[in-house]
């Protein structure tokens, strides 16, 4: 799920677990469940078709390069197609 897409975007270090490529990681809880809550969503614009419906799947840790995302802090590069 994340080999085709790192391809397309033309990011040779991402995309597959193995050496020589980031750590990106998600631990996902796949029976635990919640209720979507729009008020809660941390998008622009917080419309969703999901609107308290009860959802399967939780993240519970995301790691990106080998570090923990910390979702109160968010850092990063943005990447253009071509400059990575």
């Amino acid at each position: 799920m994340s080999s085709k897409p790192a391809a397309l975007a033309g990011m040779r270090h991402k995309g597959a677990i193995g050496v020589g490529y980031d750590a990106d990681l998600a631990i996902f809880a796949p029976d635990e469940a919640f209720v979507v809550d729009p008020e809660k969503l941390e998008h622009r614009n917080p419309v969703t078709p999901y609107a308290r419906r009860t959802l399967s799947g939780v993240v519970r840790r995301t790691i990106l390069a080998g570090d923990d995302v910390d979702f109160d802090r968010p850092a990063g590069t943005l990447l253009w197609r071509g400059r990575v």
